[in-house]
């Protein structure tokens, strides 16, 4: 079995934010691998939600919390809500996939709830990464996400760096934290709208760090290279003179572009997050028939009926039934696990 998480809640208006999320995980399904979205919900970190908690947090929408690894702690301890950043959710699918090897939740110090079925997480879909911003080698804007990708081992499917970044910056920085960095049947590097981004991958493989797989936009939703940079320049000039900057400065500018685009980047954005899922579940899937010769394909989940199974609420702590997680950790697959947030950009 594998498990995979669908990608980004926020970043997106409600309801298309709910809608994609649930046409994603659909997706997931079809392709062999279990949905398992990323989110922390009154200080309850979330591995899988329902439906009820998925609309839930679609529905905050901007006043979601826009959880980072350095907010953890924070929003645990003050019981808040939010979606998690590449950063946050490459944390959560590490501790899953490390813990699935003992057979104890009991080393996690605060409350974790794993909905799915499946254990660990090794596959991790998105949109698009953070990365180094424009002037970042003034301003030091850089984002969580790539130092989370030189420390934690896990495979991060996205479709290249969010394009308002500076691209080749956020891969040279990239190489030094020793990051494999790839591109799904090409060596140009994805610039998430369009296909290409005129920066070359290298191929390396490291196993001590995390993986970054870059998936060309597909051709018949890839918006025109100068349609875009024309919105990117004009709402990066906006957002300085309005003094716009830190963590509120992303999710102003992708809301921007979308404006001067007449809602192109936000169609181009969904197609993506679709098309990655494809291939994430598709890499999820070989990667466990690879770990597990045994694998079958009949013997995949279809269903997220069994989500609270597993586990039984205390107050406001979970309580795990660890018989039945040492069952379950005998199958132990492949998973992949995309969070319920923008990348930390």
């Amino acid at each position: 079995m594998s498990s995979i998480a669908p990608p980004s809640l926020l970043g997106m208006p409600y309801p298309q934010n709910l809608e994609t999320a649930k046409e994603v995980e659909a997706i997931v399904r079809e392709n062999g691998a279990v949905p398992a979205t990323i989110a922390i919900l009154d200080g309850i970190p979330c591995i899988g939600l329902s439906p009820e908690e998925m609309e839930r947090l679609a529905k905050l929408e901007k006043t979601a919390r826009k959880i980072s690894r350095r907010d953890i702690a924070h929003v645990v301890a003050t019981r808040s809500s939010g979606g998690t950043t590449v950063s946050a959710t490459m944390i959560f699918a590490s501790m899953v996939r490390a813990l699935s090897l003992v057979f104890s939740f009991r080393l996690i110090q605060f409350a974790l709830r794993w909905n799915s079925r499946q254990v660990g997480i090794s596959i991790f879909v998105t949109g698009g990464i953070g990365g180094v911003h424009k002037h970042g080698e003034s301003t030091m804007d850089i984002s969580s996400d790539l130092t989370e990708l030189g420390r934690t081992s896990i495979t991060v499917v996205s479709a290249g760096v969010k394009s308002i970044l500076d691209i080749p910056r956020t891969l040279e920085y990239l190489e030094t934290q020793g990051v494999s960095v790839v591109s799904y049947q090409t060596d140009d590097f994805p610039a998430f709208y369009t296909e290409k981004s005129g920066c070359k991958v290298n191929r390396k493989l490291d196993l001590k760090t995390g993986i970054l797989i870059g998936i060309p936009i597909p051709k018949e939703h890839s918006v025109s290279g100068n349609i875009i940079e024309s919105a990117i320049q004009t709402a990066l000039r906006e957002a300085s003179d309005k003094g716009i900057s830190g963590s509120a400065e992303t999710p102003y500018l992708l809301s921007r572009v979308n404006e001067l685009t007449g809602g192109a980047s936000l169609e181009s954005n969904i197609a993506l997050v679709k098309n990655n899922a494809v291939l994430g579940a598709q890499i999820a899937v070989a990667l466990a028939q690879i770990q597990d010769p045994g694998h079958k394909e009949d013997e995949i989940t279809k269903e997220e009926g069994h989500q609270e199974e597993g586990h039984q609420k205390e107050g406001h702590r979970t309580m795990w039934d660890t018989s039945k997680f040492k069952k379950l950790g005998r199958k132990n697959g492949s998973a992949a696990g995309s969070g319920s947030g923008a990348g930390d950009s």
